[in-house]
């Protein structure tokens, strides 16, 4: 399937949206229409979406019809490797040259509900410069970041949204340590985009969430992570973060 990078035109040259939003999907294509509604309804900015589907995943073909059908939505199909992180990184090197200025992570299951939440974020990265932002999501609020934007350059600079290592959990705890370390990691209290998690209440524990949590996936990724840490991995991304904010 043939895939055009969003652009738009300012003063004769074509250009990428303000916030790009990627968002890493499986097997549940009656989300398209749903989160697609909600940024039509609560986006105040230039916004495009990317749902990134893995090509083996058996529901392709209904995410393919139900994106059609979104304006300002398109499809990215992943073959980088079965999984949520893989899938996240291969979309977001798939906008390297075309990137906007800012990318976003979010779930399926996240929904903004605050009016003007892409404004809110874009002006908090804009006021840093080089920086991460992110909302209340009802569940984790301030703790981790279960959804997130930053300026592109960095995760140009860094050529990836997450370490590749990981699988899907303990990538928002990356970005936690990341930010912090760099100190340009912001949380907005008063912009909601909602966690609707089964841990919450708010979901039913269908198979993906039953693969994503179960115990094995989180020792697998805990140990990743920690690992990433321990090398000096985590270091190495810092220094290149604070290298391009000075």
């Amino acid at each position: 399937m043939a895939y055009a990078p969003p652009t738009m035109i300012k003063n004769g040259e074509m250009m990428g949206a303000d916030l790009l939003a990627l968002v890493p999907s499986r097997g549940r294509p009656t989300v398209v229409p749903i989160l697609a509604d909600i940024f039509r309804t609560t986006c105040t900015t230039d916004w495009h979406l990317v749902f990134a589907v893995d090509e083996q995943d058996e529901d392709l073909p209904l995410y393919t019809a139900a994106i059609s059908r979104e304006p300002r939505t398109q499809l990215y199909i992943n073959r980088d490797g079965a999984t949520m992180v893989a899938a996240l990184n291969a979309a977001a090197r798939h906008h390297l040259d075309s990137w906007p200025q800012a990318v976003a992570f979010m779930g399926d299951d996240h929904r903004p509900r605050t009016q003007g939440w892409d404004r809110d974020y874009l002006d908090a990265l804009r006021e840093m410069g080089t920086g991460m932002v992110y909302g209340n999501d009802l569940l984790q609020g301030e703790k981790i970041p279960t959804q997130i934007a930053m300026t592109a350059n960095i995760p140009r600079t860094l050529g990836h949204m997450c370490p590749s290592t990981l699988t899907h959990l303990f990538v928002d705890n990356y970005w936690r340590d990341l930010g912090t370390a760099v100190g340009c990691l912001r949380y907005l209290p008063d912009t909601i985009v909602e966690h609707l998690h089964p841990f919450a209440g708010k979901a039913g524990m269908d198979e993906g969430y039953h693969r994503v949590n179960a115990p094995s996936m989180y020792h697998r990724d805990a140990f990743a992570y920690r690992t990433y840490v321990e090398t000096g991995q985590l270091a190495a991304d810092t220094l290149k973060i604070k290298g391009i904010r000075s």
